[in-house]
């Protein structure tokens, strides 16, 4: 059996992503299907009831990987990866299980990258795709720090970004009534 061709990552702004939306759906399903997360095509047809929406957020950029680039014939989606500013009066740290200093939790709309999503097919996984959309999309980010949230469950994807400089900041209940690690990545 031949390894799958590696794929080209590129960033896209939002009216981009909104057009690219099949592709992010079919990369986040089979992902998201997968053991911790267990995602049902309900739950996955909610995650994207208001994704065209998500792209017009301010700061939003994705990164999208593919078999033979965009531009190819007939590209296969491998990765996402997309985020966002958080605003002013977010309350992405309101969720926390234990409250944040307020200097920590302080944002102005510029402050913080909310990176929402980072997925890799499993093929695919294990060649450099994940870290390759990490830095694609925080390339040139105008904020001070990137913050996401992991399942705790989730030990490769937790590994991957501690291997990339994130630090736990505390926990989370998401609304799927699992436990999270909300994690911190100061840019330089």
């Amino acid at each position: 059996m031949t390894a799958p061709p590696v794929a080209s990552v590129e960033r896209l702004d939002g009216p981009a992503t909104a057009r690219a939306e099949a592709a992010f759906r079919q990369v986040y399903a089979e992902t998201f299907a997968e053991p911790p997360y267990r995602e049902t095509p309900e739950t996955i047809a909610g995650a994207f009831s208001d994704f065209t929406e998500q792209t017009r957020a301010p700061g939003f950029r994705s990164a999208l990987a593919a078999t033979g680039g965009l531009r190819a014939a007939d590209p296969e989606p491998v990765g996402i990866a997309f985020g966002r500013s958080l605003a002013a009066d977010d309350a992405w740290w309101d969720r926390l299980l234990q409250p944040a200093p307020a200097d920590l939790a302080h944002e102005d709309g510029r402050r913080t990258f909310a990176l929402l999503e980072l997925a890799v097919r499993a093929p695919w996984r294990g060649r450099g795709v994940a870290r390759r959309l990490h830095e694609t999309l925080l390339a040139d980010v105008p904020a001070e720090r990137v913050l996401l949230n992991v399942r705790t469950d989730a030990d490769p994807a937790r590994a991957a970004y501690a291997a990339w400089g994130y630090r736990p900041v505390g926990a989370i209940r998401g609304d799927d009534g699992a436990r999270y690690t909300m994690m911190l990545l100061p840019l330089t």
